[in-house]
């Protein structure tokens, strides 16, 4: 059962608010209470604050990897299974997805009689249809690399599908569940192109769109048509993104949203003094500086080697996150059956500034420029990594902002030499080798490693739980090796809401189920 709890930290990346009224105008917070109890409640329209403004509303454009757009995906196609805190899946409009072959197979089976918010039939065909096109490269998706690891898919019958591997996957139920993949729109409604789906879009979820006012609000409407019934809850949902830490705090307590979808430590750790419901769903993995092996500096590896031992991580969350943030020193957290207690990273000023100084003396001296997003937590980042570096001989290091626009062309040109991505995951299946295989789209940093290739697509058709451990060790070993990546916090996945407002759930790496929320009369 996930666990809704006052939290003492959070990480801050984007997060998500949510405009509009509430359903009557003694339904906003009151001082002083703990948040609502007893049975949801029906009405009302929810201010839901996001991470960032949709490109589209076409799901193949919205991310479910990250809290970003993930609950508007959610909220206009539901979901076809869902995870708990502890990565298990569970099953929504799927009612299973089985493999007798080890992963090399797998049938989908629907619920029956499922529609879209138009009433057509929402059967395998229209799984086909979304899961063949996020394949096709023309629809440039964050979920390519997750529709990739399937080699085919067959129609057995309205409501079964077959679907066939490239490789045996046994945890591939994991890789649906953080991709578009879990959103399902209709066929017809997506053939008539973007401009048109975006004015009208198509799908089963819990809400259908009312108005879209591009970087203003999204207008949701309870759909009356959800297979979940007396799901949602809600009449309806206002969505406005904020990239401003502070902004989405100050708007929160100020109530001026009901909702913030959050990412920030230091906004957690506030929520918490200030008594405000608060649900962090805890990842492995986190954030990370991918250093780009693919050009200098740092395809050196005593470069990466050098970076790596002279950052102090833990000054970092002092200096980004007051203290707050969760430092990532080992790859998997304790509660992760993929554990190991070795470090990723060890500051060693010592053995950094020979690096350094031998780099300058065959005429290489470190020097590079560290690209940051707008926001304010990214800013800090780089700007402390700046710092720290300076205090350093034969090492030079610039800042330079890129606008978000630019995030997925630099993930084609790879035009840059550091920026900050990240890996957070329940089950390592399927993010840790789309983040860090040589051949993956997705591979930021660039390395090409037979040896770290080998050992995590041995963790990803590994059968047993002893096989993926043992390959995710020597997984780990190799990146603590090669330092592709230096991984700083965990990400925190988290929602904040006024204290009348229940009902929060999240799944996979944070993404909130919008069909849950209530809030008190």
């Amino acid at each position: 059962m996930r666990k809704s709890r006052l939290l003492g930290a959070a990480v801050a990346c984007c997060a998500a608010l949510v405009l509009g009224a509430c359903g009557s105008g003694d339904s906003s917070p009151s001082a002083g209470t703990a948040g609502p109890s007893g049975e949801p409640v029906a009405g009302g329209t929810a201010r839901i604050l996001i991470l960032s403004d949709p490109r589209s509303l076409d799901p193949a454009s919205l991310g479910n990897q990250a809290a970003i757009t993930a609950v508007l995906g959610n909220a206009l196609y539901g979901t076809l299974m869902t995870t708990d805190e502890t990565g298990k899946v569970a099953y929504s409009m799927a009612e299973s997805f089985a493999t007798t072959d080890g992963g090399a197979t797998f049938a989908l089976k629907l619920r029956p009689d499922l529609v879209f918010s138009d009433g057509t039939p929402f059967d395998a065909a229209a799984v086909k249809f979304n899961w063949d096109r996020l394949k096709d490269p023309a629809s440039a998706s964050p979920s390519a690399a997750e529709a990739a690891m399937v080699a085919s898919t067959e129609v057995v019958d309205d409501v079964t599908l077959k679907v066939t591997m490239t490789t045996p996957v046994t945890a591939y139920a994991q890789a649906i569940v953080g991709s578009a993949m879990n959103w399902i729109a209709s066929p017809a409604a997506l053939r008539k192109g973007q401009q048109t789906f975006d004015e009208s879009p198509v799908g089963a979820g819990p809400f259908t769109l009312k108005s879209w006012t591009r970087q203003a609000e999204i207008r949701l409407v309870k759909n009356p048509r959800y297979w979940d019934a007396p799901k949602p809850y809600l009449d309806g949902i206002t969505m406005r993104a904020v990239l401003d830490a502070d902004q989405r705090y100050n708007t929160l307590i100020s109530d001026g949203a009901d909702v913030a979808v959050e990412t920030n430590w230091i906004n957690l750790a506030k929520a918490e003094k200030a008594g405000l419901p608060t649900e962090l769903l805890p990842l492995s993995g986190g954030y990370f500086i991918a250093l780009n092996t693919r050009r200098e500096p740092f395809n050196d590896i005593r470069a990466r080697q050098a970076v790596a031992a002279a950052l102090d991580i833990d000054a970092l969350n002092l200096a980004v996150y007051n203290g707050e943030g969760q430092v990532v020193d080992t790859l998997f957290t304790k509660n992760s059956p993929f554990y190991s207690d070795k470090p990723l990273t060890t500051v060693d000023r010592a053995k950094a500034q020979k690096l350094f100084d031998e780099l300058a003396a065959e005429g290489k001296p470190v020097s590079f420029t560290f690209s940051t997003y707008p926001s304010s937590e990214n800013r800090a980042i780089a700007e402390n990594v700046q710092a720290q570096l300076g205090s350093f001989k034969n090492v030079k290091v610039e800042v330079a902002t890129v606008d978000y626009s630019q995030v997925g062309a630099m993930r084609t040109t790879h035009d840059f030499d550091a920026i900050v991505s990240a890996a957070a995951f329940q089950d390592p299946e399927p993010r840790l080798l789309a983040n860090f295989t040589g051949n993956s789209p997705a591979n930021m940093p660039g390395l090409v490693d037979p040896e770290l290739d080998k050992n995590l697509l041995a963790g990803r058709t590994g059968t047993s739980l002893e096989q993926r451990k043992a390959a995710y060790d020597a997984a780990q070993a190799r990146l603590t090796e090669e330092m592709p990546a230096i991984f700083l916090t965990r990400s925190a996945p988290a929602v904040i809401t006024g204290k009348n407002v229940g009902g929060i759930v999240q799944y996979g790496a944070g993404s909130l189920l919008p069909e849950d929320l209530w809030i008190a009369k």
